[in-house]
C-alpha cells in the first residue's frame, strides 16, 4: 500500500461518506489519507469513498481492539476516529496502548463515556451540575405515578442510540409489564428539538458551539436542518462541557425545548453526530481543527460560524462488481 501525508482511519464507518469526505478536504492541501473500515467493507458506502479499506471483527467483540492496533502500526495511522456509541467504551480504555504506537483516538475519557452512554446517568450527572434536564425515572417508579399531571410520559433504552425503542405512554394502563432491556422514563416533552455541535481543543477549552434546529428526522439522525443561533443554548453547552470529566474534540448533544419547561437536555453523543455536515458547511471545520491538533498545530477552531444555513439530505448510491455475480450469458444462435 502506498500512502502518503497525515493519515486518517474512520472506524465503524458505515454510510459515514460525509465525514470521509470532510477529512479528505481537511487536508487536500497536504495530502491526507483516509482510511475506513466496518464489519463487511464491501457493504459500507463510505468504505467504498475511502482512499483504503479493510474489514475488522465486531466491535464489541474480542480482537476488534487488537485488529485496529496492528493495522494503525502498520499504516502510521495517526487519528482515529470513531463513530458509533458501542465501540466509544472499548476505544476509551484502549486510547494508551494507541498512544504508543503514534496514533491520537478521537474519544474522550472512560469515566465521561460511561456517563454518556447510561441516559440515566446522564440525567442524574448533568442535574446535579444545574443543567436542566427531564424528570427521569425508573420503569417501577413511573408506574407509581397516579396524577395525572405526572402523564403523558416517554420510554426509552437507556443506552439505546438512533431513536430505537422510544414508545410515549398517554397513561399508566400503556406502561409495559417489562421492558427487553435497561430503560428509562421521562417527562414527556414537547416542542421544537436541537443538536448542538461543539468542539472542545485538546487543553480542555470549548471553542465553538453550533446548534440546529432539527427540522425532519430520519432514523434518529437530523434529515433536514438549520444552524440557529440562541443565547440559551450557548449557555446550557458551557454548563454541560463544564459538567462532564475530560472532554475533548467533537461531541453533540440534543434537547428539546419545551412549551412549557423551556430547555430540556436529552441526551450527549460523545463523537461526532451524524448532523455534523451542517456544522462543517456553515464554517465549524472540526475535522481539519482535529487533524492540526494531530499534526501538532493550533486547532485554529472558533465560533464564527453562519447562522441559517440550511442542510437537506438525500440518498446516493455506490456502485461495484461483485465476483460472485451470475456468468455473462452466451448470445443466442
Amino acid at each position: 500500500m502506498t500512502i502518503w501525508g497525515p493519515q486518517v482511519l474512520v472506524t465503524s464507518a458505515g454510510r459515514r461518506v460525509g465525514l470521509v469526505e470532510a477529512f479528505r478536504n481537511a487536508g487536500s492541501e497536504i495530502g491526507v489519507t483516509v482510511h475506513a473500515c466496518d464489519l463487511n467493507p464491501r457493504q459500507s458506502a463510505a468504505c467504498d469513498a475511502a482512499d483504503h479499506a479493510f474489514a475488522v471483527p465486531r466491535c464489541d467483540g474480542p480482537g476488534y481492539v487488537d485488529a485496529l492496533l496492528t493495522y494503525c502500526d502498520r499504516n502510521g495511522i495517526e487519528l482515529l476516529v470513531p463513530t458509533i456509541d458501542t465501540e466509544l467504551s472499548v476505544l476509551a480504555e484502549a486510547a494508551g496502548q494507541f498512544q504508543k504506537i503514534g496514533c491520537r483516538v478521537h474519544v474522550g475519557s472512560p469515566e465521561l463515556i460511561d456517563i454518556v452512554r447510561d441516559k440515566n446517568l446522564t440525567c442524574m450527572h448533568l442535574g446535579r451540575h444545574g443543567v436542566p434536564v427531564p424528570k427521569t425515572y425508573t420503569p417501577e417508579v413511573a408506574r407509581t405515578l397516579a396524577y395525572p399531571d405526572h402523564w403523558p410520559l416517554f420510554s426509552k433504552p437507556s443506552g439505546g442510540s438512533a431513536s430505537r425503542g422510544l414508545l410515549k405512554l398517554d397513561r399508566p394502563e400503556d406502561m409495559p409489564d417489562s421492558f427487553d432491556e435497561p430503560t428509562i422514563v421521562q417527562e414527556f416533552l414537547d416542542g421544537p428539538e436541537y443538536t448542538v455541535n461543539v468542539f472542545v481543543d485538546q487543553r480542555g477549552s470549548l471553542r465553538t458551539i453550533v446548534p440546529h434546529l432539527r427540522l425532519s428526522i430520519r432514523a434518529g439522525e437530523v434529515e433536514k436542518g438549520r444552524t440557529v443561533r440562541d443565547p440559551r443554548i450557548q449557555t446550557i453547552a458551557r454548563d454541560l462541557v463544564a459538567a462532564l470529566p475530560e472532554p475533548r474534540g467533537v461531541m453533540c448533544f440534543q434537547l428539546i425545548d419545551d412549551k412549557t419547561r423551556g430547555l430540556r437536555v436529552l441526551e450527549i453523543n460523545a463523537r461526532f453526530g451524524g448532523g455534523f455536515p451542517l456544522a462543517d458547511r456553515a464554517g465549524a471545520n472540526f475535522a481539519r481543527w482535529l487533524l492540526a491538533e494531530t499534526l501538532g498545530q493550533d486547532s485554529g477552531a472558533h465560533d464564527n460560524w453562519i447562522e441559517g444555513v440550511e442542510m437537506i439530505r438525500y440518498d446516493a448510491a455506490f456502485f461495484h462488481f461483485h465476483e460472485a455475480a451470475a456468468q455473462p450469458v452466451e448470445a443466442a444462435e
